[in-house]
């Protein structure tokens, strides 16, 4: 669903709806983010509440009129529509199947767990660009690569529907089990911290888990910038619609398989390294997304930062499980893609800004600087969250 739009919608508001200035065409991405972000926040709450099912079968509800609205749309308000939607529909299923695979694996794994559902969701995205790419090179903007939207929704609504088994139960009995870390640094983490105390821990109390949060507002950042704006940086330097296609399909593609290792690898090596690694990888491509002038280059670019983001996405989830109590755990991640997701808010103001006064460079040069920034907060704020030399199945 996220995917179909990575290449289309840029192209769509320059050629179809003829806007012009880059802060107009970043609206839709302003608007999925923002409600992205609020549905994150309510996914952990009703999780918690009503259980992990109900949430995600809503969740597929809300998506079924999206790609219908982006085909019919006779004006840019009808894709700001569709995307306050689509920002409602993956922050409620893709907050509730994160936090249901970190109920079901246990606190040594992770790692394995969030790569394997990041790597599936960015496998898809990467998947889905490259097939919008060749159906609107083939057949235009609209309607035929949104075609792939309306079987998403229905597939998705019905295997959550018919397949999918309720996990809550899984950390109700983590909970009763749990045990603090043995130097004694998550004791005020307890279990019966009501919402506003984890909102606060999450958010700038608790160094780990608010320096997660963080660092996920300025990897999304970066996205909505890689999202909104790179794919009209190479169409503007007379790249075919093809070649911007498989540029914007390579970056979340090596996203995608490079979360298969790393989120297993931080069950190894540990979270932080990770991050601050990924992070500086992911300011070193987009300087040469800005210096560069052709395809390889760009190619090479968007491959480091695929690696690069690779390198911190599932991580930082990870993160949030091994620091949260299980009591409260679903509303904390609920809280960190409340602030991940935010970032493409941020992204899309400041880049849009940025792009409209001194160009597309400038916006990729001020995101580099910004996610350089963070990783150095990262490196100076954040512990090491995971414990090596915890046992299988044993509580951390």
């Amino acid at each position: 669903m996220y995917g179909q739009e990575r290449l289309v919608l840029p192209l769509l508001a320059r050629d179809e709806f003829g806007l012009t200035a880059y802060t107009g065409v970043l609206t839709f991405i302003l608007a999925f983010g923002a409600t992205k972000a609020i549905a994150n926040y309510a996914a952990g709450t009703l999780s918690d509440r009503y259980g992990r099912k109900p949430v995600l079968v809503a969740g597929w509800l809300i998506a079924l009129p999206v790609p219908l609205l982006l085909i019919w749309a006779p004006g840019w308000g009808w894709v700001i529509a569709a995307n306050v939607l689509l920002g409602l529909n993956q922050g409620l299923t893709w907050s509730t199947t994160v936090v249901m695979k970190i109920d079901l694996v246990g606190p040594s794994r992770r790692g394995l767990a969030m790569g394997l559902n990041e790597a599936a969701g960015y496998l898809a995205v990467a998947a889905t660009a490259m097939a919008t790419g060749y159906l609107a090179a083939r057949h235009g903007l609209r309607p035929e690569p949104f075609y792939l939207g309306i079987a998403f929704a229905a597939l998705g609504l019905g295997l959550s529907t018919l397949a999918v088994r309720e996990t809550r139960d899984h950390a109700r009995l983590e909970a009763a089990s749990h045990a603090g870390r043995a130097d004694g640094r998550h004791a005020h983490l307890h279990a019966e911290l009501n919402n506003r105390e984890i909102l606060a821990q999450t958010s700038y109390r608790e160094p780990a888990l608010s320096a997660a949060s963080h660092a996920g507002m300025v990897n999304n950042l970066m996205d909505g910038l890689a999202w909104g704006l790179l794919p009209l940086l190479f169409a503007g330097a007379g790249l075919p619609v093809a070649q911007v296609g498989l540029l914007a399909a390579l970056y979340p593609a090596v996203w995608g398989l490079g979360q298969l290792l790393t989120g297993a690898l931080s069950d190894r090596t540990g979270r932080k390294p990770l991050i601050v690694g990924g992070q500086l990888l992911q300011g070193l491509a987009l300087a040469l997304v800005a210096l560069g002038e052709s395809f390889p280059v760009w190619a090479v670019a968007v491959v480091l930062l695929g690696a690069g983001t690779a390198l911190v996405y599932p991580t930082l989830l990870a993160t949030i499980g091994d620091v949260a109590h299980p009591a409260w755990r679903a509303r904390a991640v609920g809280v960190y893609r409340l602030w991940r997701d935010g970032g493409f808010v941020v992204g899309a103001l400041v880049a849009g800004l940025i792009a409209d006064a001194y160009g597309l460079d400038a916006a990729v040069w001020a995101v580099a600087t910004l996610t350089t920034a963070s990783a150095v907060a990262v490196a100076t704020r954040m512990y090491e969250t995971h414990n090596r030399a915890t046992s299988p199945g044993s509580p951390q």
